[in-house]
């Protein structure tokens, strides 16, 4: 009895949600991780203190 199409694209769909449930869950986490905090807030000002005007 061989693997049907069927089964190969079950597996395939099924797979593919795990990984990108998975890869969410891990985004997610660095995003709320405390010690990055410091590092995202610093990036957040470090636009705002820049003086960037139109050339003329």
């Amino acid at each position: 009895m061989g693997v049907t199409h069927d089964a190969l694209v079950w597996l395939a769909k099924s797979a593919g949600l795990f990984y990108l449930i998975g890869l969410s869950l891990l985004v997610l986490a660095y995003t709320f991780w405390p010690s990055n905090k410091t590092r995202f807030d610093r990036a957040a000002k470090s636009i705002l203190d820049q003086e960037d005007r139109p050339c003329r």
